[in-house]
Formats: C-alpha cells, structure tokens, sequence
C-alpha cells in the first residue's frame, strides 16, 4: 500500500475517484501502471486516467508529475491535468490516479510506425510541424525551470483536433535559484543527450535543460525513420555509443 504521506503531499487529502470518474477502457499501460479511458458521472465528458500501482519505491515520481502537472498544464502543448485522487483498498492496495486530458490521436510513435507498415514516411512538413508545437511545450517548461529529461515520440501525443501534448513527467526535474544543472542520469537510453549519461560514469558532470533539445532532435529522426538511431543495439551498448558518436561529429565539424 502507498504511504499515507509523501514528501510535501498527503495522499488522503485527495478525493475517492469513483464518486466522479467511471473506468470504460484500458488505453496503455505505463511503466508504474495502466492507463484507462474514464468517464465524468456529473457531465459525461471523457478523460484519461493514469493509475499507479500501490510501489512505495515511486513517491518522488510521484510528487514530481503531481507539482509538475499542477503547476505546468495551463500550455497549450502539455496536457491538461483534472486532478489526482487517492482510492483505498484494503485488498489489492491503494491506488493515486492521475487524471488528464484524453489524447484519442495516441502517440506520434504509433503515427511514424503505421505510415511505415504501410510502406509511407511521415512527410516533412508534418514531422516540422510535430516538433514546432513540442518545442512550444518544451520551452514553457524551461521558462519555468523544469526540465522534461525523457522527450520521446512516446511521450509526445496528438488530440483528436490535431494537438500535440507533452506528457509523463514522472522523471522531470524542477531546478531551483540555486541549483541551475542536474546531475542525475535518467530517461530512456536511445533518446539520452551525451551530458546526461556523462553523468553515470562522471560524478562532476551536469546537465540543464538543452538535453531536452538533443532528445528531440532524436525523436525528428525517430518519425522520419521509426526508430531513434542505435535501436538495433542492447540500451547499455547504445549508451556506450551516443557519447562518441556525439565526439566524432563535433570532431567532424570542426574539420569542415
């Protein structure tokens, strides 16, 4: 079962979610949980709900996408955030959901996949226009000090109007006044900016928010190919890759 207290929030003090939301469907799963299609019992809207399963280990994460969501989702590219509630349950262990904006377009991953199953590649213009309305949402998190740390086609969802949404900010980063840089790597490896992982073998390393920009840059060749370049590797092998691949373009640069 969750703690009855994480480090500055009280899960208790949050609504029992089934006096509002209905479950209707199972839409994904997530690395803490699945994600449902639910429906609002007062005014019959539809919303999306992430329920993390009861893991005492996942409390930071927690916390972070809470004050993340609250404090960030009044963008226009991030998704927008209809509260967290807190159910009990004796016997299968209480559950925090997070509830958000539904997305039917799904993730623009499953967009490049299933124009390239279909033997198409996602024309340029729009791959442009994907990463324009995600740098919108990138830089009113880096405005206000938050750094996403796992920017990902994944993570980057379309609204059935059209929208693009960031998403998951369950390993993001808030920097404070006194604390401009990071130095904890995390994120997903194919997509990981070479400081970041600088920072697994480097204890004096540090990053800031411009690894967002390289993950993103990542993601451009991910929709225009279907996968990040190095998938093909083992992720430990492809961490070892992107630091000297990176060396070898500056060195190929400065050259030219």
């Amino acid at each position: 079962m969750f703690p009855q207290t994480g480090k500055s929030i009280v899960f208790d003090n949050f609504p029992d979610p089934t006096d509002t939301w209905e479950i209707i469907e199972t839409i994904g799963k997530g690395t803490y949980g699945k994600v449902y299609k639910v429906l609002n019992k007062t005014d019959g809207s539809k919303a999306a709900v992430k329920i993390l399963d009861p893991i005492h280990d996942i409390d930071e994460e927690i916390e972070a996408e809470y004050n993340i969501l609250k404090a960030l989702s009044d963008h226009s590219n991030v998704v927008k955030f209809y509260g967290m509630y807190y159910k009990k349950d004796v016997k299968c262990g209480d559950q925090l959901w997070l509830v958000l904006e539904l997305c039917n377009g799904g993730s623009v991953t499953d967009l490049a996949k299933g124009m390239l199953r279909r033997g198409d590649r996602m024309d340029e213009a729009i791959i442009a226009y994907i990463l324009h309305e995600a740098l919108m949402g990138l830089q009113h998190l880096h405005i206000n000090k938050t750094i996403h740390r796992d920017v990902k086609g994944n993570n980057i969802l379309l609204t059935t109007q059209g929208g693009i949404k960031l998403v998951d900010f369950g390993v993001s980063a808030q920097l404070t006044n006194t604390r401009l840089r990071r130095n904890t790597s995390v994120g997903t490896p194919f997509w990981m900016a070479p400081e970041v992982i600088a920072c697994e073998q480097q204890l004096d390393s540090t990053y800031d928010a411009r690894c967002d920009v390289w993950s993103l840059g990542i993601t451009a060749i991910e929709l225009g190919d279907g996968d990040p370049p190095l998938s093909d590797l083992h992720p430990m092998r492809a961490l070892f890759k992107i630091p000297r691949l990176c060396s070898d373009l500056l060195l190929y640069t400065d050259c030219h």
